[in-house]
């Protein structure tokens, strides 16, 4: 199995650790900013014999060669390492293969690498690591997106492959646009989930309860997306079209402490509108309901 240093040990990086020394590889380094960082990752969760090498970001010129690195530091760091291990004469012994996980940018990140005759790629989970032991295992079977040269991207597929999980390429210039997505898909549904738990705060619940009553609901509004569009999934008041609830929805969120809430919940109402139609609304409660949202 190929060799793996990584570049950044945070949750997503000791996430793939765990996850690539599972499925057989073998994991060579793990660099943080701080060595003290690197060291402990390596202490608490992957301790070998002999022990991987953990290193500070100062220090990467010490890096061993791997027949892959990887890149998970946050994205604005990415083409500063590029520019870092495309001077340093260990990684040409080696592999040649680099691939960062970055889901907004494109293997051009790795310019300064690929123009000293590195292979390059982008290798982004579709996943959310909260954690580096519940993200080693939501890493396998997720779905990822491949982007690079042909055989930066090979090497990506098996990683994906040997994680039992699915792949897919965008264009290169797409890749912003596809991180948005996902973005507003699993951060921003945190977001929202946040901002309803505040107004069950307002109605005299602890923060604790209301996200505890909200859970349920919301993974019966996943559920129903798991085997349905989005159109036939929608539930509630916008799906079945009812004015009066969405006027007493409005006035409940008028005060000056839900104006936040407000702006948010017009916006999505609007498209839920958009969904509605598809699913046959009677086209004049539609334009009621819109101009009361407008």
């Amino acid at each position: 199995m190929p060799s793996v240093s990584i570049i950044g040990a945070g949750r997503l990086g000791q996430a793939l650790a765990l996850a690539l020394r599972a499925s057989g590889y073998s994991i060579k380094a793990l660099v943080a900013r701080r060595s003290a960082r690197a060291e402990k990752a390596v202490a608490t969760l992957l301790p070998t014999d002999p022990p991987i090498q953990a290193l500070g970001a100062n220090h990467l010129a010490e890096l061993l060669p791997a027949d892959l690195v990887l890149i998970t530091t946050p994205d604005d760091a990415i083409e500063e390492t590029a520019h870092r291990l495309a001077a340093m004469e260990t990684m040409k012994a080696r592999g040649r293969i680099v691939l960062h996980t970055s889901g907004a940018l494109s293997s051009a990140a790795l310019a300064p690498l690929a123009e000293v005759g590195f292979h390059t790629g982008s290798l982004h989970p579709l996943v959310s690591v909260s954690d580096p032991l519940s993200g080693a295992r939501g890493l396998r079977g997720a779905f990822y997106c491949v982007e690079g040269d042909k055989v930066a991207t090979t090497m990506a597929r098996r990683v994906v492959n040997d994680f039992g999980g699915k792949s897919f390429s965008i264009a290169p210039e797409s890749k912003a646009l596809y991180h948005a997505a996902a973005l507003t898909a699993a951060g921003h549904l945190t977001a929202l989930i946040d901002l309803a738990i505040e107004m069950l705060v307002s109605c005299g619940l602890s923060r604790p309860a209301a996200q505890e009553v909200l859970m349920p609901l919301v993974e019966s509004a996943v559920n129903n997306l798991r085997g349905s569009p989005p159109e036939k999934a929608l539930t509630g008041t916008f799906a079945r079209g009812d004015i009066a609830t969405v006027r007493r929805h409005l006035e409940a969120l008028s005060g000056a402490e839900h104006q936040e809430a407000l702006k948010i919940y017009k916006v999505l109402g609007l498209r839920s509108l958009h969904l509605a139609r598809k699913n046959g609304i009677d086209a004049r409660v539609l334009k009621q309901i819109k101009e009361i949202l407008k």
